[in-house]
């Protein structure tokens, strides 16, 4: 235990916030393998309850519901492909929680105090595997407010939009642009104006709008801040 806490304050830790939609996933996950270090997605983990909970019959929405279920729930982390993956109940969720459903009930379920705190608690407890690049909502503000470097992605509504839009069809969704754009200003509201860790700009972060970049160009510049070239 103690020689896994000394690794943990020894390991370094590089934030990247953002809205729905801003580019943080693909990014962090190439700045990650730039640098070496292990890629972490935490709304995978929200997304991963939520979609766990919805498949044991509760209701997004009830609080009480999803928490009694999360208690239930076996989850293992491990290090793979220069990632940190897990698996609930043996399985590991992947394109199944892409959806347009689960990202509609993952902000109630995410807004929920005891699955922030429990995730929250995962998340630093991942420090201890490895240097991190770990992207997220707020990470920069509570779960690491201490990291080395904090980025916070955003571009437009339209092209956030049009980049879920693309993710969803892979999926087999078939949303238009449109109602895309209407549910990602619905999941702002709520991440923005949750009681518990609401989405926000950390003080000390370097922003970044993604707008009219490509995701290399937008690597690229984060890596050339981190090197002290930017």
């Amino acid at each position: 235990m103690i020689f896994e806490r000394l690794a943990a304050m020894l390991n370094k830790v590089i934030a990247i916030d953002g809205p729905s939609a801003s580019g943080k996933s693909t990014v962090a996950r190439k700045v990650a393998a730039g640098l070496g270090y292990q890629y972490v997605d935490s709304g995978a983990l929200y997304r991963g309850i939520a979609w766990k909970a919805a498949g044991m019959g509760c209701d997004p929405a009830k609080s009480a519901e999803v928490v009694a279920a999360m208690g239930r729930m076996k989850v293992y982390f491990f290090v793979e492909a220069g990632a940190v993956r897990y698996r609930i109940d043996g399985i590991e969720p992947r394109a199944e929680i892409r959806t347009e459903r689960v990202s509609e009930q993952v902000s109630w379920v995410a807004a929920i105090p005891e699955v922030r705190a429990q995730v929250t608690q995962w998340l630093r407890n991942m420090a201890g595997l490895g240097d991190l690049v770990m992207e997220g909502r707020d990470i920069g503000t509570v779960v690491f407010p201490e990291a080395d470097a904090k980025f916070y992605l955003d571009a437009s509504p339209e092209e956030r939009a049009r980049r879920r839009h693309a993710e969803l069809k892979p999926a087999g969704e078939t949303a238009d642009v449109n109602r895309v754009m209407d549910s990602l200003k619905t999941r702002d509201q709520r991440d923005s104006g949750r009681k518990t860790a609401p989405l926000k700009l950390a003080p000390d972060a370097q922003v970044v709008d993604t707008t009219g970049l490509s995701i290399d160009q937008v690597v690229e510049q984060i890596l050339r801040r981190l090197r002290g070239n930017g």
